[in-house]
């Protein structure tokens, strides 16, 4: 058993990372550059001003620890932001301007992530999956990776080698799979749901990992 590959692919949409998508739309945030905007969200203004390079770059660090919290940890304590129960928190010192920013936000963003995240919890059944010589289904989240694993084993001609990735399924507006984290990738919601779809898109994630 110790040398068999193990692969183990956890699904969510987390109320965390839609917070901070929230946050990000709403504050005018550009990075990362490549992902679209959120679905349902209030439009800014076109004359809106975009965040500022401090708010900018203190939100790439907080959402930096909020996608993979253990490849990013701060360096200084972190503090609960009034108004974000528990959801976020950020360095006691070097995140002052987003804290402001941030704070009048608070009741509309965090409406909208559990909103997000119900609405997946409905449509796809979140759960982790695993082989570790005996597999653990989790009902069709366990079948679409089983499945794009396989086939890239046989095409391949080998097994996969053991590997660890979080998929977190989100409603953007544009179609698509994104790396947001080494061992972190997002997905449309509409792709995730389409069998076909989804499985083109996720073998290419799964053979750089496997």
């Amino acid at each position: 058993m110790a040398d068999k590959p193990q692969w183990l692919i956890r699904e969510d949409a987390s109320v965390p990372v839609l917070l901070a998508l929230a946050l990000r739309q709403t504050l005018g945030v550009r990075l990362p550059e490549d992902l679209p905007s959120l679905r349902e969200l209030p439009v800014r203004a076109p004359d809106a001003p975009d965040a500022s390079p401090a708010v900018e770059a203190q939100w790439r660090d907080y959402w930096d620890m909020t996608v993979e919290p253990r490849a990013h940890p701060s360096g200084v304590p972190l503090e609960l932001v009034d108004g974000f129960e528990t959801l976020v928190a950020l360095p006691a010192t070097g995140a002052e301007e987003l804290r402001a920013a941030i704070a009048p936000h608070a009741e509309s963003a965090l409406r909208y992530a559990r909103s997000a995240h119900d609405r997946y919890l409905r449509s796809i059944r979140g759960s982790t999956t695993s082989r570790s010589g005996a597999a653990h289904p989790g009902g069709d989240a366990y079948r679409a990776y089983a499945s794009a694993i396989a086939e890239f084993e046989r095409e391949i001609g080998r097994r996969a080698h053991s590997f660890e990735l979080n998929v977190q399924v989100l409603p953007f507006s544009q179609r698509g799979i994104w790396w947001i984290g080494a061992l972190t990738v997002a997905v449309t919601d509409g792709m995730r749901r389409d069998v076909v779809a989804f499985d083109a898109a996720i073998r290419p994630i799964i053979a750089e990992l496997a």
